[in-house]
């Protein structure tokens, strides 16, 4: 499986020590240049600067489409540009983003689109997770990582996670 991720989701997973889930889930996991370099190289010192950049198992690839990224960046950032380049450059299976725009340009390029929270609600129903649900989402929120109630009452439902699974 090609698995493609922005530097949103990778920070946030790590912001509450669950980065290992997208390896757990995925094997390996390919992130562009701008990714690497927003997260290890400009972002060493914070929250999954480390973790990135130890994790043997994330691959940094070039894009090879400049142009596309170009077109991209008047409307989102470099990282998510390249990884949305990336990932159609790679036929990947799945792109991990966080953020609306992105995640509505990548589906309309045909693109299956994956958020952080849907990666931890499949990780807890897949058993990879035994903490309680609504004390990460919470973790996450503390920590600065913005979501709607609205995006999580979605994903229980999708998944079937009721509150009393969430908390087991």
């Amino acid at each position: 499986m090609i698995v493609v991720s922005d530097s949103g989701p990778l920070i946030a997973l790590a912001k509450v020590r669950k980065l290992n889930i997208l390896n757990e889930l995925f094997g390996e996991v390919i992130i562009p240049r701008a990714v690497w370099v927003e997260v290890v190289e400009r972002g060493k010192g914070k929250p999954g600067s480390e973790d990135v950049e130890s994790a043997t198992w994330i691959r940094v690839l070039e894009v090879k489409d400049k142009l596309s990224v170009e077109i991209l960046t008047r409307e989102i950032e470099v990282g998510e540009a390249e990884a949305i380049v990336l990932a159609k450059e790679l036929n990947a299976d799945l792109i991990i983003l966080d953020e609306k725009i992105p995640r509505i340009i990548a589906k309309s390029l045909g693109l299956n689109v994956a958020g952080s929270l849907a990666l931890l609600f499949i990780a807890k129903k897949k058993g990879i997770i035994n903490e309680d649900l609504e004390l990460i989402i919470g973790e996450l929120r503390a920590r600065g990582v913005r979501f709607s109630d609205k995006v999580v009452e979605e994903l229980k439902r999708m998944y079937n996670t009721s509150d009393a699974k969430m908390k087991q």
